[in-house]
């Protein structure tokens, strides 16, 4: 018996959470100059390679310490939940898909930018009630979740903050989409991490 058998248990979650830190870390030392490249701007650029990649890669960016820890620690607490139940392919093109959803919205709508994983955060928080409803049907813990995070992002959305509530809102929409539509189901048997 080894002391520490410590196991890369949940790879997407993990990963995302080590690019994200490493991204905090690098941009600071370089004095914000990879903020273009890991946040959305607030206007559609048809021309630029880097406003595509943007659409995804703004969920690995994040303003401060304070900001990524803040993500981290939902993202580390439910994504291992998510992940075991749904598979790590089907959580990585979850994140994917709230990424663009949220970066476009985002460019069409608002005159801000947009940088962070709180629409993933959200996504998770809403799709982890999802985890213990066999039978299908909706449950009172999601019906409580949705009340409550949802309503409170509404609320707090009236508040000028450099919060993009409406990122939290679309994350916890999409997250009642992937676990109302079951279109990523359980991951397959022989999915392995």
């Amino acid at each position: 018996m080894s002391f520490l058998n410590i196991k890369y248990n949940a790879p997407v979650v993990l990963t995302f959470s080590l690019i994200s830190t490493i991204v905090l870390f690098l941009n600071q030392f370089l004095g914000g100059s990879l903020n273009q490249f890991f946040s959305v701007g607030p206007s559609f650029q048809p021309n630029s390679f880097f406003f595509y990649t943007s659409l995804f890669t703004h969920v690995i960016g994040h303003a401060n310490l304070e900001h990524l820890l803040g993500n981290l620690t939902f993202i580390l607490l439910l994504g291992p939940i998510v992940e075991e139940k749904y598979g790590s392919r089907n959580t990585f093109y979850m994140f994917l898909i709230t990424a663009l959803i949220t970066g476009l919205l985002n460019v069409f709508f608002f005159s801000t930018g947009l940088m962070g994983a709180s629409g993933i955060v959200f996504m998770l928080i809403l799709l982890a009630s999802f985890t213990n409803n066999s039978r299908g049907g909706i449950t009172l813990t999601y019906l409580l979740i949705a009340i409550l995070v949802i309503g409170k992002e509404l609320f707090q959305s009236i508040q000028q903050d450099n919060i993009s509530q409406f990122a939290h809102i679309i994350g916890g929409i999409l997250g009642s989409v992937f676990g109302f539509s079951g279109v990523f189901g359980k991951k397959k048997p022989r999915e392995e991490y």
